[in-house]
């Protein structure tokens, strides 16, 4: 009875949340707090394996699922940075905090509060995603808020150690080495073990149980080996995100989306429910506690560990924004000079590539004027660098050379077309809020912790304070300080030019072969450029995503035409000329509804034409056509469109029935013979 009292809340809340302009987890944080306190109600206590083994695996795998693998490559040293040196920075000054507070606490232990206390949460970042921030800080606070889990449970074991036994520097960074490289190992091989077996299962409902199977098929296995589960999790994710879209079939990829957007809602809300549930009993354990801090004074405590907090990410932040932004400017100063050696690889001339390659450029980790020498050597499997290779061979790394080149001009244009102001920054500082995963490692000390039952209360309530008035204000503050977006103009094109490079992809039809086949394979052929185009990195992944989504839901519904066709035409009552004219006629009346939306976008379409109509505007020109010519005219096209398509149809369908009509009589004839 409770966990369907639990569902009603969530869902309620979750339809209530956008109405009232209040973060749907906020509302079941208060609900929670609510309940809590009720008569009836006992002390609640969850154990904290249940969170941090249970709910948040599904969690950051489908979160890695659905982070874009490009932008996180190119934010990577940033969310390296967040995740692994702040954390540990904000644990040591944490920890120093509250060891003037606690003088009489050892310091081990109060480094301990501290890693509890400083990773973000990837639940929490929840509420920052429905605040209107761009895609690139979102980028930033996922991938610090899905990789910081590990560097703070290591520092808080460390720690914990420490306060038992002598600290020794060496083993800690050993420890987090091997729970971070164990981490990435297993999840590598699950990741990649469950795309295979997704592959092959072929059934859409059996690829959405191995889904979900599979961030525990990595978390657990490298919990017992000592590792991050988390990070395991993520690793996974991560892995089966650069595969879905290549590997698995459309009923698949719209099969996950439902169901993980159904487990995202239920384990994101019944964690922040559960947070706000355990109020009262973690009051009662601390109350109960002899010498306990009053509550009041708890509340100051934390109030000032999140001011301190909030002006330790601010001091390692705003200098980061300031660091991103020179370097975007310097690489936007090589840009010509990769252009000219863009221009060289097309000309296949090596002598001036290398000469025009950047020797100091900081986004090219290994040389790119050594890759032409490199390629050659890998592919041609000939260590020795004088040895002449083939003409196949030479073309391969010159098509190695020539992608690299176009992903680091990519990658010039992401930084130059999302800046990173101190706007953002503001952003970032006010978004690292603190969640489920500060509550469950607090309730991971050990009971003979000293003041074991503050330390855990205080973690709790700067948990709360920080969804409280840092998600509470959050879109406040977005109004006020209004970040950078992507220009909608800029958006406007990139969509243009997707649809323009799509447009020009088509197949031959094969003989034999029906319209709805035809057009599978013509999206099928789309699919793979659109994806080729996403792994370049000039378009947003937002904008492919969307696409992506359109292809299949064409698809399938065109699969589904194919499968009502099939039964219909293996009928045995269509034998007479009769039935199948009928049958003609009801195809007609189908393929009349449902090739209107398969078209085209009417939105894209009219989005571009206001976009070309505006760049070609001059007083001169005369007038500009309005929305509804526009729309006019779009019809007139589409109308047009299809009915060029039925009247292919038709001729087909025509053909087919005179040959129907010919065997019937043939059939007929014979029959009169035999008679």
């Amino acid at each position: 009875m409770a966990g369907v009292a639990a569902v009603i809340i969530i869902a309620l809340t979750s339809r209530l949340g956008p109405r009232w302009n209040v973060a749907a987890p906020l509302l079941l944080l208060l609900a929670g707090l609510v309940v809590s306190f009720l008569p009836f109600m006992p002390d609640i206590e969850i154990e904290p394996e249940i969170i941090l083994a249970v709910v948040l695996p599904p969690l950051l795998f489908s979160s890695a699922v659905n982070m874009p693998a490009m932008n996180f490559r190119r934010e990577f040293n940033s969310i390296g940075g967040l995740a692994v040196t702040l954390v540990i920075v904000s644990s040591i000054l944490l920890g120093l905090f509250f060891h003037l507070i606690f003088p009489a606490l050892d310091l081990a232990w109060c480094i301990a509060l501290g890693a509890i206390l400083s990773p973000t949460d990837a639940v929490a970042t929840s509420i920052a995603k429905g605040s209107g921030i761009s895609s690139r800080v979102t980028t930033i606070l996922d991938g610090e808020s899905l990789l910081n889990d590990a560097t703070a449970l290591v520092t808080l074991r460390t720690a914990v150690a420490a306060a038992a036994s002598a600290f020794s520097l060496w083993h800690a960074v050993g420890q987090f080495a091997w729970s971070v490289v164990i981490a990435i190992v297993i999840g590598v091989i699950a990741g990649k073990v469950g795309v295979w077996a997704r592959k092959t299962s072929g059934d859409p409902t059996v690829s959405t149980v191995i889904s979900i199977i599979v961030p525990f098929v990595a978390s657990v296995p490298t919990d017992m080996l000592h590792g991050s589960g988390l990070v395991a999790a993520v690793v996974a994710g991560i892995v089966t995100g650069r595969a879905k879209n290549r590997v698995f079939r459309a009923d698949q990829r719209v099969s996950d989306r439902d169901m993980w957007k159904a487990v995202t809602l239920l384990l994101e809300g019944g964690v922040f429910l559960l947070m706000g549930l355990e109020v009262r009993g973690l009051i009662h354990e601390h109350t109960a506690e002899e010498g306990a801090v009053p509550l009041w004074g708890i509340v100051v405590i934390a109030l000032g560990a999140l001011i301190l907090m909030t002006l330790i990410r601010a001091a390692f932040i705003l200098p980061l924004i300031r660091k991103l932004g020179r370097s975007a400017t310097k690489a936007q100063e090589q840009r010509p000079r990769l252009e000219a050696m863009e221009s060289a690889i097309a000309d296949r001339d090596l002598r001036r590539a290398k000469e025009l390659t950047p020797n100091n450029l900081h986004m090219v980790k290994k040389r790119v004027k050594k890759s032409i020498a490199r390629g050659v050597r890998r592919a041609s499997g000939n260590t020795d660098p004088l040895a002449a290779p083939s003409q196949e061979v030479m073309e391969t790394a010159w098509k190695r050379f020539e992608r690299r080149t176009r992903k680091v001009l990519s990658d010039i244009d992401y930084y130059t077309k999302q800046p990173l102001t101190m706007r953002d920054g503001v952003i970032m500082v006010v978004a690292g809020m603190r969640g489920a995963v500060t509550l469950a490692a607090a309730q991971t000390l050990p009971h003979d912790t000293p003041y074991r039952s503050t330390l855990v209360l205080i973690a709790f309530t700067v948990a709360v304070l920080s969804l409280g008035i840092q998600g509470g204000t959050l879109p406040a503050v977005v109004r006020l300080v209004k970040p950078s977006v992507p220009d909608p103009a800029d958006v406007r094109r990139q969509r243009q030019g997707l649809s323009e490079a799509l447009n020009e992809v088509s197949v031959e039809p094969r003989p034999g072969e029906t319209m709805v086949d035809t057009k599978l394979r013509i999206i099928g052929a789309r699919r793979d450029v659109l994806l080729d185009l996403e792994d370049e990195g000039y378009y947003d992944p937002e904008c492919t995503g969307a696409i992506m989504a359109s292809m299949d839901a064409s698809e399938l519904g065109l699969r589904l035409r194919q499968v009502q066709e099939g039964d219909l035409l293996e009928d045995e009552d269509l034998a007479t000329r009769e039935a199948v004219q009928t049958l003609s006629a009801e195809i007609a009346d189908d393929w009349t509804t449902e090739q209107q939306p398969e078209a085209g976008d009417r939105r894209e379409v009219l989005s571009q034409a206001e976009e070309a109509t505006r760049r070609a505007a001059d007083p001169a020109d005369g007038d500009i056509p309005t929305e509804a010519e526009l729309e006019q005219e779009l019809d007139v096209e589409l109308a047009n469109d299809l009915d060029d398509e039925l009247q292919l149809e038709s001729d087909q369908m025509a053909a087919s029935l005179d040959r129907a009509a010919a065997q019937v009589q043939r059939e007929a004839r014979e029959g009169r013979t035999e008679a």
